[in-house]
């Protein structure tokens, strides 16, 4: 790759992002003050290279999947987004601060409102989360909600029902030794056999724990598991390069969990950009899916991502979502402190 096979690549790339019609040499060679004979063989070049496709004999020349790989790579320049802009995004998110879940779908309907993609968000993972604290509420005479508070920020509940009346006497005493024996600890070391050390250690007082051991038990199943936030997947149906059925096999897709968390599973600080066979998926080969990071008092925590067809700005994306990670990841770790 020379300079300016480079400089032809990368003008190819972002006519073809504003345009989506195929790229011509006259544009080109205009563009970049050169003939159009030479940027036509520039072009036979970047072909056989694998870096652009012609779609019809008589057409201009459209990127390929390589072509964009080398964009994003090497050619790419991630802007900076507008004061206007940051001064309305973090205006928009103000409102959401107070709940981690709020705050996540308030940022996904902002991306997927500013980009026309489909955005994604992954609650923190609580697979190395430690419990803060449990509370317990009473919710009418022999029912109450026990509450787990994680260092990832996640408040989990569960309602249990006790065969005695519940006093504020004995939910005081939950409280007391359910949280002398579990603050501080993984959530993952909470299994059936560290409940049943736990009753053993409440004697004969365990014999009025039993439900809420169980709701113990289930909260921190719940905190382990990530969760999802999408909005904007009916976007997808509106692009030409992803017929109807392909944007039908993305959505399907999307309900697969397991799969898609792998699609997110880069290193903290490191923006991951997976053009379309790179996301080893067949349902995203005419894809693109873009993801980063977000951090809780400096550990990785969850994802914000989209999922669009190849055909974005990719630099565009990029500055969003750094920047709104970074606000998320702000906001969430002032609501940790502040509990």
């Amino acid at each position: 790759m020379t300079p300016r096979k480079e400089k032809i690549l990368s003008s190819v790339v972002n006519s073809f992002i504003k345009s989506g019609e195929p790229v011509g040499s006259r544009v080109i060679a205009e563009e970049i003050g050169v003939s159009s004979a030479t940027v036509r063989n520039e072009m036979a070049d970047l072909i056989e290279l694998g870096f652009l496709e012609q779609p019809h004999t008589s057409a201009g020349r459209v990127p390929s999947q390589k072509g964009y790989r080398e964009y994003v790579d090497h050619l790419l320049e991630v802007p900076e987004l507008s004061e206007e802009e940051k001064r309305y995004f973090e205006s928009a998110l103000a409102n959401g601060t107070y709940e981690q879940e709020r705050l996540l779908a308030k940022t996904v309907r902002l991306l997927s409102s500013a980009t026309k993609f489909c955005a994604v968000a992954t609650t923190p993972s609580g697979q190395a989360a430690k419990v803060k604290a449990v509370q317990f509420v009473q919710t009418s005479r022999r029912t109450a909600m026990l509450l787990l508070m994680s260092s990832v920020g996640t408040i989990k509940t569960r309602v249990f029902h006790c065969d005695f009346d519940l006093t504020p006497d004995i939910l005081r005493v939950f409280f007391r030794a359910f949280n002398e024996k579990v603050t501080g600890k993984e959530v993952a070391e909470i299994t059936p056999a560290f409940l049943q050390s736990m009753g053993v250690a409440l004697g004969e007082f365990s014999i009025l724990a039993g439900s809420p051991l169980m709701a113990l038990l289930g909260v921190a199943k719940d905190t382990m598991e990530t969760e999802f936030c999408f909005s904007g997947q009916t976007n997808l149906l509106f692009y030409p390069e992803l017929e109807l059925g392909g944007a039908r096999r993305i959505l399907d897709f999307l309900e697969r969990e397991k799969e898609l968390m792998e699609l997110f599973s880069q290193k903290a600080g490191k923006t991951s950009v997976l053009i379309g066979k790179e996301t080893g998926q067949p349902e995203l080969f005419h894809s693109s899916v873009v993801s980063v990071r977000y951090l809780i008092e400096g550990e990785n925590a969850g994802a914000l991502a989209l999922i669009g067809p190849v055909r974005m700005d990719y630099g565009r994306m990029i500055a969003l979502l750094e920047y709104l990670a970074k606000q998320v990841g702000n906001m969430l770790t002032l609501l940790m402190q502040e509990e």
